[in-house]
């Protein structure tokens, strides 16, 4: 009896031991953005969210971990044709997440190879609709198609592609050569189009700066003109108010009919300004200068004309004193 009751003890502590372990491997942490699915015997049971959870030992096992998060699939080139018939080599990157890990788990044997797949083949289908150059410049058409169609198809698998991006298009060698050649033309063809503009742009600078200049001359001239004509018209106005001025002094004075007379005459020479002129001087105009004349000689009052100098007288030398001084 005694030998009993020291066996027991140990027995159950190492059976209490053992359950403590089996808890202990059962007790699952599942992370942020992660998904765990559970089989019971096999089949289907559920899907662990983040947190804590406790499997039941030997009848239920974890059959799959899912990450939730956004992945990148980056395919290797494909060779692809056209519908001008060039093959070409294009690579594509898909964005996709798993959204149901149920479906991800049992929809397919390898979800990620079948996703692979099925790029290759819609990324034929839709480029073999184009040609080249539509093939090349319809990144954006290409892009949108294949994400369409790859999210559609792959939804029985538990996955959402969020978006297709065509990584590189290697067309052949002679189709880039080619392509290079096209490319150098139209650089030359913008350039000499540049270059026409640029010497037109020129030749019409050129022209208005010609037309502004001689706008300019243009005005300079007429205001030169103008500046001028006001001059003389200014000269004409003083000489003639200078001219009455003198006539009024001469009426204030008293001055006779002669003198006036006489004014006139001045008048006339003046106006012949020393050119080969006639001038008609009317008879009464004579007659009052010679009576002018008369009363000057007679009177000296007038006589402007200064008197002839005398001629020095030199003293004859005596030739009697000449020779005694020698």
């Amino acid at each position: 009896m005694s030998g009993s009751f020291s066996v027991m003890p140990i027995i159950w502590a190492l059976v209490a031991v053992f359950v403590l372990i089996v808890i202990i491997k059962n007790i699952c942490i599942v992370p942020q953005a992660t998904e765990f699915v559970i089989e019971f015997l096999g089949k289907y049971k559920k899907t662990w969210t983040a947190g804590l959870h406790i499997k039941i030992p030997f009848f239920e096992s974890m059959a799959k971990k899912i990450t939730l998060k956004e992945q990148v699939m980056d395919s290797p080139p494909q060779p692809v044709i056209t519908k001008d018939n060039v093959t070409m080599q294009i690579d594509t990157v898909v964005y996709y997440r798993i959204f149901d890990a149920k479906l991800y788990a049992y929809g397919a044997v390898d979800p990620i190879s079948a996703l692979e797949n099925l790029t290759a083949t819609t990324l034929r289908n839709i480029v073999g609709e184009l040609e080249l150059d539509g093939t090349l410049t319809s990144r954006d058409t290409i892009n949108g198609k294949m994400t369409t169609i790859l999210d559609e198809a792959t939804d029985q698998w538990g996955i959402k592609v969020g978006r297709v991006e065509l990584k590189n298009i290697i067309p052949p060698a002679e189709i880039q050569n080619a392509m290079e050649k096209q490319m150098k033309a139209e650089r030359d063809r913008r350039e000499t189009l540049l270059q026409a503009e640029g010497h037109k742009a020129a030749a019409i600078t050129r022209a208005e700066g010609d037309k502004q200049a001689m706008i300019l001359e243009a005005e300079g001239e007429r205001d030169a003109r103008i500046a001028r004509a006001e001059g003389e018209a200014k000269a004409i106005f003083l000489a003639k108010k200078a001219e009455a001025d003198g006539l009024r002094a001469l009426k204030e004075a008293g001055a006779d009919a002669a003198v006036l007379e006489l004014k006139k005459y001045e008048a006339l020479v003046s106006m012949s300004n020393g050119k080969a002129s006639k001038i008609i001087v009317p008879t009464d105009a004579v007659n009052a200068v010679k009576s002018n004349v008369i009363f000057s000689e007679t009177t000296g009052i007038g006589d402007v004309t200064p008197a002839a100098p005398e001629e020095p007288t030199f003293e004859k030398p005596d030739e009697c004193c000449e020779r005694f001084d020698n």
